[in-house]
């Protein structure tokens, strides 16, 4: 693939054309996802920014809310051909559980220093795994080249039907909650903050709000400038949410349009959001997976109605866990 050079980054030249969805695409999500994955409890609460309603798409068998896309994806994907996709972790998990439940042949590409939770996960499902360079943008690149030998390429973000899948979370708050709503969730691609801004822009008086790690705002800088533009990207716990977003993602002007608004989280209080979730709530949650939660308790957003965070997933290490609740949530 040829690259060229923009602000001391390579971006590829070509730029491939994404539909959003359509409403088809999101009817047919919903009955895949409601005929293959049980739905998702929430954890009540009082509602309220302090004390959030949560939607524990940690219980995905996967782990994580990316089984939903990644179902969705690989079911309208060209029968007989490889997949292959990149991702943080979580979406590679979410292609491997659907490749094994589709019947398909699938390739994930990872970073060299990519979750080893993940990587470990994913060893243990067999799945053909490729691990490359030394970011998720490096992972990402590596995975469109492989599929210009004839696999289908399948995004963690920029693809409608994983977007799609992705909405259905929005389905199953139908039948769990009443009344206004204000749907908090990750932002790493905008491939969970697009669906659930489609689904909501159906359902009167709900909000979707998006929360990027302030260490990786690649999406809120392209909703900025009316483009995609590449961001500097530092380490950061939330890992599912870090790297710069495909040239001409549709994430971009579907999180435009639809989400309300998008803030930032520093590392900080991502980690007061995790001992908050395992230790007033009792969930586990990786980093990414409690970035909602941590705008909320840190008081970014202004509630309309209830307030609903996506607990995205839970991916983290035990020795992670533990060593977050020693050095922040100490015992007194």
């Amino acid at each position: 693939m040829q690259k060229c050079r923009v602000e001391g980054m390579q971006v590829p030249l070509s730029v491939r054309a994404v539909a959003a969805p359509t409403p088809e695409d999101l009817r047919a999500a919903q009955r895949l996802i409601a005929a293959n994955l049980a739905p998702t409890p929430v954890d009540a609460g009082a509602g309220t920014a302090q004390d959030p309603t949560l939607k524990l798409e940690s219980v995905q068998p996967t782990g994580s809310f990316k089984v939903r896309g990644a179902l969705a994806a690989l079911a309208v994907a060209p029968p007989a051909t490889r997949v292959v996709t990149a991702s943080a972790g979580n979406h590679a998990l979410g292609v491997a559980f659907a490749a094994k439940a589709l019947g398909r042949a699938a390739t994930v590409v990872v970073a060299e220093n990519a979750s080893s939770a993940k990587v470990g996960r994913l060893r243990r499902w067999g799945v053909d795994l490729v691990q490359t360079g030394s970011s998720y943008d490096d992972a990402e690149a590596y995975a469109r080249e492989l599929a210009v030998g004839g696999a289908h390429y399948i995004s963690a973000y920029n693809d409608p039907h994983v977007i799609a899948g992705q909405s259905t979370i929005g389905r199953e708050l139908d039948r769990q909650l009443d009344g206004p709503l204000t749907v908090v969730c990750g932002v790493g691609g905008g491939g969970l903050a697009a669906g659930l801004g489609l689904w909501a822009a159906n359902r009167p008086q709900t909000r979707v709000v998006g929360v990027e790690a302030a260490a990786s705002r690649a999406v809120s800088a392209a909703v900025a400038a009316g483009r995609q533009v590449p961001v500097a990207v530092d380490v950061t716990i939330a890992d599912g949410m870090a790297g710069n977003i495909e040239f001409g993602s549709v994430t971009v002007d579907l999180v435009a349009r639809y989400v309300d608004d998008l803030v930032t989280v520093t590392e900080a209080e991502i980690l007061s959001a995790l001992c908050y979730l395992a230790a007033e709530r009792g969930h586990i949650a990786e980093g990414a997976g409690a970035a909602a939660v941590a705008a909320l308790i840190a008081g970014k957003i202004t509630p309309h109605g209830r307030v609903v965070a996506v607990v995205s997933g839970r991916n983290i290490t035990l020795p992670a866990v533990a060593s977050v609740l020693a050095e922040h949530h100490p015992i007194r």
